[in-house]
């Protein structure tokens, strides 16, 4: 089915709102005294977000197969890892961010010691809500690769292991050259991203060989979402993209826009989209909203 472009944002609209019911309903659930805690789990999952991993793994998923039983529960657990690493990543002795999504930062409303536990919450809320796929499903083989790729893409092997290095580097002056500035972002920007589109392949039956043109695919994306990021901290605004404008360079930060300049690290985004594109058009179960999704990103304000 062809979707005009209309279409394609109210089905986008429609996919965040059902994320959102999802989240919800995950997140619906009795803690006695660590209520407090629970609050700001909520806060920091509940304040708005594109909620693009799910949505792509439910589109990667659909590459192969209708959506699966398994698939909500992934997709639940993924976002609640993506909300922990904003919560740590914007915390005073990281990035020290105010404002994410055009309000206040869990910290900043919490507490320091509050965000940071609310964080390990998520992470571990995570895990066992991926974990309750195993109770719908008889292929617990497909379940375990698909857990196992969503904790080694959220550790020291993907995105921990990103941010650690960027935190080095920033922290101590050590140089941050071309290798390592892709090393980042190849980890802690793309590899939660891989890990969407690889666990919603697994999900839906695909094979090896696929699943490592999706782990591509995620990699392009992630880079390309990167460094739009980047763009957009310099050219954004405060109202649409949700945070401080220049902060990077406020903080003296190494990134895209600064070591190639803003020229190429526009046509590098073209380029990484563009090769995402190509690949997701090989699959013999074309999916036009997931190709138009790749587009979408590269021309965010936000």
């Amino acid at each position: 089915m062809i979707l005009h472009n209309q279409d394609n944002y109210e089905l986008l609209n429609k996919y965040v709102r059902q994320i959102n019911e999802l989240l919800d309903k995950a997140l619906d659930v009795e803690t006695g005294y660590a209520d407090y805690l629970l609050d700001a789990m909520k806060y920091s999952v509940t304040g708005g977000g594109k909620r693009l991993r799910p949505i792509l793994m439910q589109e990667s998923c659909k590459l192969f197969s209708d959506p699966v039983k398994e698939l909500p529960y992934f997709m639940a657990a993924l976002e609640f890892i993506h909300s922990y690493s904003l919560v740590h990543d914007d915390m005073p002795c990281i990035d020290n961010d105010e404002y994410r999504r055009g309000r206040k930062t869990t910290h900043a409303v919490y507490g320091e010691t509050t965000a940071l536990l609310a964080g390990d919450g998520l992470l571990n809320f995570a895990y066992e809500t991926a974990a309750r796929a195993f109770s719908v499903t008889d292929d617990y083989e497909k379940c375990g690769k698909a857990i196992t790729i969503l904790a080694k893409m959220a550790g020291i092997f993907g995105m921990v292991g990103g941010q650690a290095l960027d935190v080095k580097c920033e922290k101590t002056g050590e140089e941050l050259n071309e290798d390592k500035l892709l090393f980042i972002h190849e980890n802690k920007t793309a590899a939660l991203i891989e890990s969407a589109l690889m666990i919603g392949a697994v999900l839906g039956g695909a094979s090896e060989e696929d699943t490592k043109k999706l782990m591509e695919v995620g990699s392009d994306i992630g880079i390309a979402f990167q460094i739009r990021d980047d763009i957009l901290d310099i050219e954004g605004d405060f109202e649409q993209f949700g945070k401080p404008i220049g902060s990077d360079n406020e903080n003296n930060k190494l990134t895209y826009v600064s070591l190639y300049g803003m020229e190429k690290a526009k046509t590098d985004v073209l380029m990484y989209s563009k090769k995402a594109q190509e690949i997701l058009r090989t699959f013999p179960r074309r999916n036009e909203f997931l190709e138009w999704l790749v587009e979408e990103l590269i021309n965010r304000n936000k």
